[in-house]
């Protein structure tokens, strides 16, 4: 079995060890290294060649933004998770234009930061419930550009089923509605739904509501956008 292969950069000492700690248990995970943020992180990831680098949001000597961005160019096949405490919304979204993966909140379980990681590294994006209600208000509130959505969008794949299903969700029917439309099992909806929620990283079906709705509507201004163009 080809393990994950980790990069840790945490310039917290205590933290770093104690993240390195859990990390070496899983037997589906290899750290190949943990360094803080004076070392050459550009240097250490062309080298090591990490599936998934583990970044800190707020490392104190250097630009964490500006790191996923030279990174994401120079090594696109290496996929990147925050971590950090609750950041604001402008940094979730700064962080997604720039190409990370996802996002972990330094309080999570382990449970939930290796479901993260197990995700990200089958090509998924990641964020926490709380910071997906955040996401989507900023899209809300401040009108994100169709790309932003997108981007989103294109990285998850889903079968044809599950977009039916999605748009069902999406226009309120309920998993018995939705398992006489489309002439299925209650329970088949239900395991439909639930990966659903998995791949789009989201917690409730009114999360999929907002994201049809929201990735409609940008859609919508994205067309209307090249018709006056």
């Amino acid at each position: 079995m080809n393990k994950i292969r980790i990069l840790l950069i945490e310039d917290n000492r205590l933290l770093r060890e104690g993240i390195e700690s859990i990390l070496k248990k899983q037997t589906d995970i290899r750290v190949v290294s943990t360094i803080s943020n004076n070392e050459d992180i550009l240097q250490m990831t062309g080298k090591l060649k990490p599936n998934i680098l583990l970044l800190d949001l707020g490392l104190q000597n250097q630009n964490s933004l500006q790191i996923v961005k030279l990174i994401r160019k120079q090594f696109p096949e290496t996929k990147i998770i925050v971590m950090g405490l609750v950041p604001v919304q402008s940094a979730v979204r700064e962080f997604i234009q720039a190409g990370v993966s996802g996002f972990i909140l330094k309080d999570a379980n382990t449970i939930q930061f290796m479901k993260a990681i197990q995700k990200v590294n089958r090509g998924l994006k990641v964020l926490p419930p709380l910071l997906t209600g955040l996401l989507f208000s900023q899209i809300a509130n401040n009108a994100i550009s169709a790309a932003d959505t997108s981007a989103i969008g294109k990285s998850v794949h889903m079968t044809n089923r599950e977009r039916e299903v999605t748009e069902l969700v999406a226009e309120g029917f309920t998993n018995k509605e939705i398992a006489q439309k489309l002439g299925l099992s209650t329970y088949t909806v239900k395991s439909h739904v639930h990966n659903i929620l998995d791949k789009l990283s989201l917690s409730t079906r009114i999360h999929i509501a907002k994201y049809v709705h929201l990735s409609e509507s940008n859609k919508n201004a994205s067309d209307t956008t090249s018709l006056l163009e």
